[in-house]
């Protein structure tokens, strides 16, 4: 099946019940020009720190980043670079809602197409390893993931490097898979990347979407999920440790647009160092359509040092009565002293108890994932990072 950029917007309007009317989630086009440049002032721009961001969501050219791919696909899952022309991006029904991201749909020369086949039951997972070779000319990506119908498989997208990137990512789970999906931003610190992502799951499919987010000066990722059929669920994770300076922004939003479909978000952050940003918007829409739905969202932060900044806000917009449960969370707290105390008095020193103190905080998060080789990397980093300053001798 090839979609054509104007076949794009068909499916797009094909799949939408009915306009969203969201000040967090704004109509989109596929038209940069309507699209205004951010002045910061606008309710998806106040917490980015736009003068950071190399011109992206202006005007700078995105003439290609210095970047290496290296794909390592398991058996069952074929990848391929697909001129934009024969490609079947949109086929997600992603329309972009910022400038960004449709500076990026319109700059991207290729899509780089990821499938799955149906009823593959795929063992070990598909890395796909991006890595920049310095901060240069700003560049754009596309990525399409699509899984067959009752399909069973792990892809995982790990950037590392430094570099200014701007990309789409589209996910398309037909009847009865199951995708999980992982993106690990481990970047240098000088690293600038905006990404937008769009899930479209299938009846009775099941996303895991995992988000990790430890390195770079800006990463803004805005993830957005719809369903084509009921029954379908996603269970979108989250782990992200920001450092002195550095702005990490996760902005979510589901759209349950179908009776009998779930989602539970759970996102967990630290922060240390002066200037230290992170950001969590999580917004979920429930429409009159979708009766019988289930969803939860909750984000907790852990303040590890002084000077640090966090922004969480949490929403539900609910249009109908006849939903299963709906709620919400939000927290953001330094050491719990209790905890410290009751590790202390059994012989455990400061700096020890707030060692096993975080890793308590993340590993029940990191235990869902349920990708080993992921799963060891993560707790590896997060050591390192709390020996930039918890951990270090003062």
């Amino acid at each position: 099946m090839t979609v054509t950029d104007n076949a794009a917007e068909s499916v797009a309007t094909a799949l939408e019940v009915d306009k969203v009317e969201s000040h967090l989630h704004p109509e989109g086009s596929f038209d940069v020009a309507d699209h205004p440049v951010p002045t910061g002032r606008e309710e998806i721009w106040r917490f980015t720190p736009l003068k950071r961001l190399r011109g992206l969501h202006d005007d700078a050219p995105l003439s290609g980043a210095d970047l290496t791919i290296d794909v390592s696909l398991a058996e069952g899952v074929t990848g391929t670079a697909v001129p934009v022309a024969d490609s079947a991006r949109g086929i997600s029904g992603a329309v972009p809602t910022d400038r960004v991201a449709a500076r990026a749909w319109e700059a991207a020369s290729s899509v780089y197409e990821v499938t799955i086949a149906d009823e593959a039951v795929v063992a070990g997972a598909s890395i796909i390893t991006i890595t920049g070779q310095g901060v240069g000319p700003a560049g754009a990506g596309h990525l399409l993931i699509r899984a067959g119908k009752f399909s069973n498989a792990t892809v995982v997208v790990a950037y590392k490097g430094s570099a200014v990137w701007a990309e789409n990512i589209e996910l398309v789970l037909e009847d009865g898979a199951q995708l999980t999906f992982v993106t690990v931003q481990d970047w240098d610190d000088d690293a600038v990347h905006l990404v937008s992502q769009h899930a479209r799951i299938g009846r009775d499919a099941q996303l895991k979407h995992v988000a990790v987010t430890f390195g770079g000066d800006v990463v803004r990722s805005d993830t957005s999920t719809e369903y084509s059929g009921p029954g379908g669920g996603v269970e979108a994770l989250g782990l992200y440790f920001a450092d002195e300076g550095q702005h990490i922004e996760h902005r979510l939003f589901v759209d349950h647009n179908a009776p009998r479909t779930t989602s539970n978000v759970v996102y967990k952050g630290a922060l240390q160092g002066d200037g230290a940003h992170a950001v969590w918007i999580g917004n979920v829409l429930i429409r009159k359509v979708a009766e019988g739905i289930e969803t939860y969202e909750e984000n907790r932060n852990l303040i590890l040092t002084d000077g640090t900044l966090c922004d969480s806000v949490p929403n539900l917009e609910i249009e109908t009565g006849e939903i299963a449960g709906a709620g919400h969370a939000s927290a953001t707290a330094r050491f719990d002293d209790n905890q410290l105390f009751y590790l202390r008095s059994r012989g455990i020193d400061e700096k020890e108890a707030q060692r096993l103190v975080v890793h308590g905080f993340f590993n029940d998060l990191i235990r869902k994932i349920d990708v080993p080789a992921i799963e060891e990397q993560l707790v590896a980093t997060v050591e390192a990072e709390l020996a930039k300053n918890v951990l270090k001798e003062i």
